[in-house]
């Protein structure tokens, strides 16, 4: 875990302008780059191998999302990475269609789990204690808190959950077959709540406040909880802290499979819950919604625009479909925040379900 904790805090000194002349150059590489940045570089309409600041990441526009959907995953990973490549495939949760898929090579899921392991010591979480992880597993990059949670320190249990199913109970109107699935995933927390001493619940924000709704009593015999979604709300937070305790560690996360962030401390009050990109190897903006090439000012709604710039994975400026005040992380980090991120629109078409 002290490692963990060495490398993110090297990586909060990264030159944010240094890092990214390193991953441009590197997927742009004539020999050695990316597939498919390679092809895509005869029709932009200036030299990549330019670019010489974070700032000027612009030029590339916001990332075509759906080409993820069925480009090989590898396509995106630089030719210096030697084939066939180890690693693991991720996919998005298919809430607006088919799934977008990438790849992480075994450096990236090391990059992810230390930035977990820092924010398991942040929040105050022992190296110790039994786990339960109740959140979609599969081929969803939650899932992989399994192994992040559990190379942390402490024993941990599992269980499954499908939020594809849940969206399309949703998006096909069958709103009680989505709340008996619910409940169907509830048993199973309860259960092994009931049996084996659990002391630590990672799961959803939307399945914490359904926990506490049917077993309030077994929710406040918790020692802490970590959560990670979209749905995460100051008032979300008070009911939990007063289900809870005020001696109940409860933590929190924000982000999907092309990257993360970790909750952060804001301001006295509670009333604004900011996130910490996995910096440098992830960005977030937040951008005019009208105009994507404006940064609102600080405290200014707006959508988050995320950037990810690993040696093995370069997606610049994707417009996410959720919204947040720009925070200012002040001296502290070296990059801004985002806080109090909800979904951009929420539909029948478009439930985020589970989350």
């Amino acid at each position: 875990m002290n490692e963990s904790l060495d490398l993110v805090s090297k990586w909060l000194q990264t030159d944010l302008d240094e890092w990214t002349r390193r991953v441009v150059r590197r997927h742009f590489d004539p020999e050695t780059g990316s597939p498919y940045w390679l092809k895509r570089k005869s029709e932009l309409d200036f030299d990549p191998l330019d670019i010489t600041c974070y700032d000027e990441l612009g030029a590339f526009g916001p990332f075509p999302l759906g080409i993820l959907r069925g480009i090989d995953p590898a396509e995106l990973v630089p030719l210096a990475v030697p084939r066939p490549i180890a690693g693991r495939v991720w996919e998005s949760g298919g809430t607006t269609g088919d799934p977008c898929r990438v790849l992480y090579t075994p450096e990236m899921t090391r990059q992810r789990e230390a930035w977990r392991h820092w924010s398991f010591d942040f929040e105050g979480f022992p190296t110790e204690g039994n786990w339960l992880q109740a959140t979609p597993t599969g081929p969803h990059l939650i899932g992989n808190g399994i192994p992040e949670v559990s190379s942390y320190g402490g024993r941990i249990y599992a269980i499954d959950a499908d939020p594809r199913w849940v969206k399309r109970l949703i998006r096909a109107g069958k709103l009680a077959e989505a709340d008996e699935y619910t409940d169907h995933i509830i048993e199973q927390i309860a259960m092994i709540l009931r049996n084996q001493g659990i002391d630590y619940l990672n799961t959803t924000p939307v399945l914490l406040n359904a926990l506490i709704r049917r077993e309030p009593e077994m929710s406040a015999q918790l020692k802490g909880v970590r959560i990670s979604g979209t749905h995460i709300t100051p008032t979300m937070m008070r009911l939990f802290r007063e289900v809870l305790g005020p001696d109940a560690i409860i933590g929190r996360s924000y982000g999907n499979t092309f990257g993360s962030s970790a909750g952060i401390r804001g301001p006295e009050g509670g009333e604004l819950l900011p996130y910490l990109s996995n910096f440098p190897h992830i960005t977030l903006s937040v951008v005019d919604k009208a105009d994507w090439m404006r940064t609102v000012e600080y405290g200014e709604l707006g959508q988050v625009m995320l950037t990810a710039m690993h040696d093995n994975l370069f997606l610049p400026n994707i417009l996410e479909r959720d919204q947040a005040l720009r925070f200012d992380t002040g001296d502290v980090y070296p990059c801004d925040g985002v806080a109090n991120v909800v979904p951009l629109q929420m539909t029948r078409s478009a439930p985020e379900g589970i989350y």
